[in-house]
């Protein structure tokens, strides 16, 4: 196929390559990696993960051309598409406890039919809605008898660190693993956490002597644990160990953050925030957007309206944390196609990696048929000081079709951001803001719906 273009960052797995086609998603093994996939197939492992919804769908291809890739002459695989690719970067605490759970579910599972996992790659997982998925088949292969956990020291950088940062010091990881990539160092945790958090058991084991076994001196007592024979049953009970830790795992001092009522706590009535609602499902049931963004989601009360009259998917952009959790816990309650993701929106996540392409930004994953952006362009604007024209510019240029909400300098939310610097933004209008919108795109309808004159337009991209 001479459209098809290589995944960037699927060159770490040296059994196969993932190349993308318009909307088909194809792997490509190598001979070896064809030997392994055809093991693990064999065990009937695959089917099992695929029928309680913990792996993608895949079939084996053929008779597809991939011109200059014959060093992979195995097999192809093509995989269902997953409706938004994420980062662990961009995940709440939800997100990535739950992330974690599937992990070790479907290791423990492999290890039943004599099968386990080469890594603990937290880019393995993705999601569908609040729902994780598996998605790297080729992490798959043979249990060696006797062998230890692989992926032992990268599940805990990439997955129980963060988890244990936001737990136990009240830290949100996002920002220090967005700089990593690689997640959070043991030797790093271990340095940061008083003593008094590390005197239980799981610390002890976890954090303590891994973060002692990884120091430089004793790179000889690491690699006389390498040829220790591990019994299959303390395999198992390890992994168990720790998935039973981690499900007990929450946010510390889980108190109620600033934006997580604001669905309850805002500055309009009920026969406002109906109105709104109205305005929502009346562009969704005309739009029909397959992939719908709400930037801003807060706990997704208008990504729910959206969703119940004729948009198929939502992907929501928060900053706050607490509204990220809640917003997690709604999709998985109320089994919404919803998938509310981290985003500071004056700094969305970048190209970076390997030749800076390894993991996409932002905006080379967008795929949104449509957005709305509800009260949240006066916090970039008055609350980041991004001028009015680019921010204006940059929601528009999300989706071909949108609803952005303009909130007034005399709405009490914006006077929380004024209250305690000086008003430096004299061209920030609702005047101001039609001229910057009119001239990226036209407006189908607008409709002012609180007393303070709060306004939502309908856009079109020109």
């Amino acid at each position: 196929m001479n459209n098809m273009v290589v995944d960037p960052g699927s060159f770490r797995d040296p059994k196969g390559r993932v190349f993308l086609t318009g909307d088909k998603i194809y792997r490509i093994t190598s001979a070896a990696g064809k030997a392994e996939f055809e093991f693990v197939q064999s065990t009937g492992l695959l089917d099992q993960l695929v029928a309680n919804g913990h792996i993608v769908t895949s079939a084996i291809v053929s008779n597809i051309d991939f011109a200059d890739n014959a060093q992979f002459d195995g097999i192809t695989i093509e995989h269902e598409k997953i409706p938004y690719i994420s980062y662990p970067y961009e995940w709440s605490f939800s997100f990535l406890k739950v992330a974690a759970l599937l992990h070790l579910d479907v290791h423990l599972q492999a290890l039943d039919v004599g099968v386990t996992l080469s890594d603990a790659s937290a880019y393995n997982v993705q999601f569908r809605g609040p729902n994780p998925v598996f998605i790297d088949i080729l992490s798959f292969r043979k249990l060696q008898k006797g062998e230890a956990w692989e992926g032992h020291r990268q599940f805990c950088e990439q997955f129980l660190n963060p988890l244990l940062l936001r737990a136990k010091l009240d830290l949100t990881p996002n920002a220090w693993y967005r700089g990593t990539q690689e997640g959070i160092t043991t030797p790093d945790l271990n340095r940061l956490l008083p003593w008094y958090k590390k005197t239980s058991w799981n610390m002890l084991t976890q954090v303590v002597a891994q973060s002692a076994l990884q120091n430089a001196s004793l790179n000889t007592a690491a690699d006389a644990a390498k040829k220790i024979e591990y019994p299959l049953s303390a395999y198992i009970s390890m992994l168990s160990r720790l998935r039973n830790w981690i499900a007990t795992l929450v946010p510390a001092n889980a108190k109620k953050t600033e934006w997580q009522d604001y669905s309850t706590n805002h500055s309009y009535h009920d026969d406002e925030k109906s109105a709104k609602a109205r305005f929502i499902a009346d562009f969704a049931k005309v739009v029909k957007p397959e992939i719908l963004w709400d930037i801003g989601c807060n706990t997704g009360d208008y990504t729910k309206t959206a969703l119940e009259n004729g948009a198929g998917y939502s992907v929501g952009f928060d900053f706050d944390q607490g509204a990220l959790d809640a917003a997690y816990a709604r999709a998985r309650n109320e089994k919404l196609a919803f998938q509310p993701l981290f985003l500071d929106g004056a700094n969305p996540s970048p190209s970076q990696g390997w030749n800076e392409s390894e993991r996409r930004s932002m905006s080379q994953r967008r795929n949104a048929d449509a957005v709305i952006a509800l009260a949240f362009i006066h916090h970039l604007v008055i609350g980041r000081n991004i001028p009015l024209g680019d921010a204006v510019r940059w929601l528009v240029g999300m989706a071909p079709q949108g609803v952005i909400e303009f909130v007034p300098k005399n709405d009490p939310m914006v006077l929380r951001l004024l209250a305690l610097r000086q008003d430096i933004f004299t061209d920030y209008s609702e005047e101001t803001f039609l001229k910057f919108l009119s001239q990226y795109a036209d407006i189908v309808k607008s409709e002012t719906v609180t007393e303070a004159g709060r306004s939502l337009h309908w856009f079109k991209r020109k």
